[in-house]
Parts: C-alpha cells; structure tokens; sequence
C-alpha cells in the first residue's frame, strides 16, 4: 500500500486517534480490573500457548477493539495480577498510579537516554535522582549511579567496575566472596565477565541466613594464603528467599582489612532508605563502594527499574567507551551523556516513574508501605508459628516467610513432594500464589509479602489454604503422593 497509512504514527495531527485508542485501552484495562476475582486464573501451559500460537501475525485486526479483545484471549485474560492480597509468590509488587502515569509519556514521547541530544531534561531528572538516592545511603558529593534493567544488570555492572578495579591482575586469581544465600546473578555475572562460576566463594552465613564475618574472614585469608585476590565482596541488603541483611558493618571492617572492592546488593531491601522506622537495618551501607536498588520492588515502580550507585562517580569509567557518532571524546562538544555511565545504550526514561512517585506521593509514604510490609510478616510470622502442622524455617527479617504444610507421620521426601503439589494446585485453583525454594536441600514454600494493601487476614487466609489444600490432597490423593514420590526415587 502506497502510501501507507500514517493515522497510526505518535504526532500532532494525529492526537484525536492517539487520545481515543489510549482512552479505549484505559476503559478496556479497568473493565478487566473490575472482573478479577483471584491472582491467577490457572491456566496451563499448553493452554497459554495455543492461544498465542494461533494468532497469524502476518493479518492484522485493523481495529482498536478486534485488538484488545484478541488481547485479553492471549494475554490479559490469564494475567497474574500483583495486587491481588492472596498473590505471595515472587518479588513482583502492587505499582503506584503516579509510575503508571508516567509510563504514559515515556513511551508515547519515546526519549533515549543515551545522550543528552536525545533526553535533554531527562538527562538530569535521572542524575537527580542518582543523587537523591546516593545521599539516602549516605554517599558524598562524589557520589553518582545510573539507573538499569534490574538487579541483576546492577550487579554485573558492580562486579564489572570492581573488576576494572584490578585490570592488571589475572582473571584465573581473582574471587568474589559472596554469601551461600546471595542471589544467582552474583555467580552469573562471574560467569560473563570471564572469571567462571568457581570464582565466586561461597561464605556460611548465620542461624539468621546472614553472611558470617568470621567465615568471611577466615574466606579472605585462606583466598590470600593460596595467591588469589579478593576482587570483590557482595553483602545482601535483603535475601531473595529470607529477607536477610547481611551484618554490614563487620563486612565494611574486612573489606577495608583486605583492600577489597565492597558491593552491596539491596535490590530488595533498598526501600528501607525510605523507611521511617526501619532504615537502621541498613546501618554500614554508606561504606560500600557500590549499590543495587531496585525501585521495582520496595519502591512500588513497575518494572523496570533499577539503579548501580557508587561512592566515587570516577569507579564507573571502565563501563565508558565513546563512539565519534554517539559520544566523542572530544571537550569542544562535551555533553552530560549517560551512556558513559551504562551497559546499555539505547535506554528508556525510566527515571520519570520514581520523579513524578516522589513529587505526587513523597518518600515518606513509600516508606510508610514499606514498614507496613515488615509488620505484615512479623505478624503473620506471630500469628502461624506455633501451629503444629506447620513447620517455619526462620522469622522474618523483611517480607518474606518460608514455611511449609508438615503435618505428622511424613518423612522427608513425601513432605517435598506433598507441599510441591500444594503449589501447583493453589495456581491451578486460581486462589492464591505461593512461591517455592529450598532450605538445607528441604523443600519449603514461601510467601513474598509486597502489597501494603494486604493484611494479616488476608496472608493467614492463603497459609489456611495451604493446610486444607494438603489436606485435601492427602486424603483424595495419598496414592498420587506416593507415586510422586517414587518417580523422584
């Protein structure tokens, strides 16, 4: 078709279609919202994928409402919704309705912050930021950051600056100490920065899943004693599984013993920077030479957002590299580029999300929801603990509980296979939504608490379903458990 039609095209002449499709979606969104009864609807794989896969790519609707109708079939309709108070699996939150505004202009206006040629304002709404985040640290006025995909991005880039730290030292002699219960993308990003997974030690951590200081110093010393360098130490501000904070003070201490580049990965703690009563639980950070955050979890953002902060902006220059078309070294044209502080380079503007949450609701509302969450699992903790049928592997240290349904007469592996087909039949109902994980090569669940809207009822609810689902299952199904059991032998 020539020419094509460009009604379609984000432009001036075409804002009454722009303002109607938006308006169309927004009434489509709420109608759906309207209709939610659960955090999932169960759907199965298969099922998921034969609606997706039927559609022929190649014919196109043609029409706004043909579309969103086809949409919810292949999507929306088997959404897992976040804000749902029976949702408690991942580390997904319930997202403020300032970020969901924001998301509005950031994708219609479509700024790139690469450069500042392309992002202007939007250039120093992000540094900004940076600055406003690095000062909640504790950070000084050398401070800087960029804002990223998520934690795991943060964390490659924290290891990749540390490793530029040491450009002159081997790859095979150097290692990252890290905690047992640290999160994967630390052995990952080992991994793709050419040191390989062996590199990074894993340090006992505490009755409490906290890294130990005296096993990490006995790791240090033993590291030294045999050559090898430690390149880096990543404490966690915020376990996946438990929540745990990592004693960073005595962290701080042995870092400095072993001139050791110290990283701290607060991708789910980080909210407690807003916290009004708990940010003491953060005490040492300010003594890392670098930061994850992630805004999309404690800081109710949708996804993505995240930032790398570092205490020097100088320890970013081995992410730089300049282009003669994108960003010369050349001090005629210097400009404030981003891109000289990422991994990425084409980037969104997601920075405008936690600008218009901080100057329509401010931080201390955020950190109201935050401490509103450690309350949630100190008192779900409180009011499941002492049943019998239960089995609590730690109290909560943020928002997470890992338990398990462990009622009498089960031995190990029919307990794992009892509470894994829980799980999947909670999903299948389309009630509730646990999450599952492993302490000590046990299996357990686990329940992410990220909705402020959420209460204690609410969160004993899904616990109470989880009993009477087990329960259920071992009166209609012992046979299935058994059988499980003897497939995984």
């Amino acid at each position: 078709m020539y020419p094509p039609p460009l009604h379609h095209v984000f432009h001036p002449a075409n804002a009454d279609h722009y303002a109607s499709t938006v308006r169309a979606g927004l009434e489509h969104l709420v109608r759906t919202l309207g209709g939610v009864a659960g955090p999932a609807t169960g759907r199965s794989v298969a099922g998921a994928a034969a609606r997706v896969t039927a559609v022929d790519l190649d014919v196109p609707l043609g029409d706004t409402g043909a579309a969103l109708a086809e949409l919810s079939q292949v999507w929306l309709d088997d959404a897992v919704w976040f804000h749902e108070p029976t949702y408690a699996a991942h580390l997904n939150c319930p997202v403020v309705v300032p970020a969901l505004l924001a998301e509005l202009f950031i994708a219609s206006v479509n700024s790139s912050m690469d450069t500042f040629d392309q992002s202007v304002g939007g250039t120093f709404v992000e540094r900004h930021l940076v600055d406003w985040t690095a000062r909640r640290i504790g950070f000084g006025r050398t401070a800087d950051g960029v804002f990223t995909s998520g934690g795991s991005q943060s964390n490659l880039q924290a290891l990749l600056l540390a490793r530029g730290a040491l450009e002159r030292e081997p790859l095979g002699r150097l290692r990252i100490l890290a905690s047992a219960d640290s999160h994967f993308s630390v052995q990952k990003s080992a991994r793709l920065l050419g040191l390989g997974e062996d590199s990074v030690v894993c340090v006992p951590t505490d009755e409490r899943h906290r890294m130990d200081p005296v096993a990490l110093d006995r790791s240090l010393a033993a590291c030294t004693a045999l050559g090898l360098r430690p390149m880096a130490i990543v404490a966690t501000a915020g376990t996946t599984d438990f929540g745990a904070i990592d004693p960073l003070p005595e962290i701080a201490d042995l870092a400095r013993a072993y001139d050791t580049w110290l990283h701290v990965d607060a991708a789910y703690g980080g909210g407690l920077l807003v916290s009004p009563r708990y940010r003491h639980r953060l005490a040492g950070i300010d003594r890392a030479d670098s930061v994850t955050v992630d805004y999309h979890k404690t800081f109710f953002q949708p996804v993505s957002s995240s930032a790398l902060l570092v205490r020097d902006g100088a320890l970013l220059a081995p992410a730089t590299w300049h282009a003669d078309y994108l960003n010369p070294e050349d001090p005629a044209v210097a400009s404030p580029n981003q891109v000289d502080k990422s991994l990425q380079t084409t980037r969104r503007f997601d920075a405008l999300k936690l600008w218009l949450t901080l100057r329509m609701m401010g931080p201390d509302t955020l950190g109201d929801y935050v401490d509103a969450l450690v309350d949630l699992a100190r008192d779900t903790y409180v009011a499941v603990a002492d049943e019998p049928d239960l089995e609590v592997a730690a109290r909560p240290e943020l928002s997470t509980l890992v338990f398990r349904y462990a009622p009498s007469g089960l031995d190990e592996p029919a307990l794992a296979s009892l509470n894994t087909r829980i799980r999947a039949a909670l999903y299948e109902s389309g009630r509730a939504m646990v999450a599952a994980t492993r302490v000590d090569g046990r299996q357990f669940l686990k329940l992410t608490l990220l909705n402020p809207l959420a209460t204690v009822g609410d969160i004993v609810g899904v616990v109470d379903l989880v009993r009477a689902t087990g329960a259920r299952l071992l009166a209609d199904e012992p046979a299935a458990v058994a059988s499980t059991l003897e497939v995984a032998r």
